[in-house]
């Protein structure tokens, strides 16, 4: 049996995550219509943190992030999207505990892929990717696969 050069097509999955995040981060910063709420810049991400983000484009990196586990997996909430982006919160001589990360962050930034057409809601609840998010989603990953970004 000959082996056929079959054309598999690069998915979120088959690349490394902090490059695809990276990159889509980057594309998102280049779209117009994704745009970074005013009070952005003096939110921490929870309870859990001392400081809000040192990183100017950390909003884009967080919405990356966002998009590629809801990708991962379909149906995913803000419930979910909380522990995941949660940490440790330290308190003092008790021992630490995990705190979920804020949820108001979270929301909005699905509220805004939703706009975009990226993700949307599911029936019993939770967010998806829509068919023109994969497709957008599937060719940053190529690209990320190439070595062109």
């Amino acid at each position: 049996m000959a082996e056929e050069n079959v054309a598999r097509s690069i998915t979120v999955r088959d690349v490394n995550a902090p490059d695809f995040i990276s990159a889509y981060a980057e594309v998102l910063k280049n779209n117009d219509k994704f745009v970074v709420p005013k009070w952005a810049d003096l939110v921490k991400t929870g309870v859990h943190k001392e400081l809000a983000p040192y990183d100017p484009d950390w909003y884009f990196i967080r919405a990356a992030a966002i998009v590629r586990k809801v990708y991962l997996r379909q149906g995913t909430g803000v419930g979910a999207l909380r522990k995941r982006f949660g940490g440790n919160y330290r308190r003092g001589a008790a021992p630490e505990r995990h705190q979920d990360s804020a949820g108001g962050l979270i929301r909005s930034i699905l509220i805004t892929l939703d706009e975009l057409k990226i993700t949307e809601k599911t029936e019993k609840g939770g967010r998806r990717i829509s068919r023109i998010g994969q497709q957008a989603l599937d060719l940053v990953a190529g690209q990320v696969a190439r070595g062109e970004v």
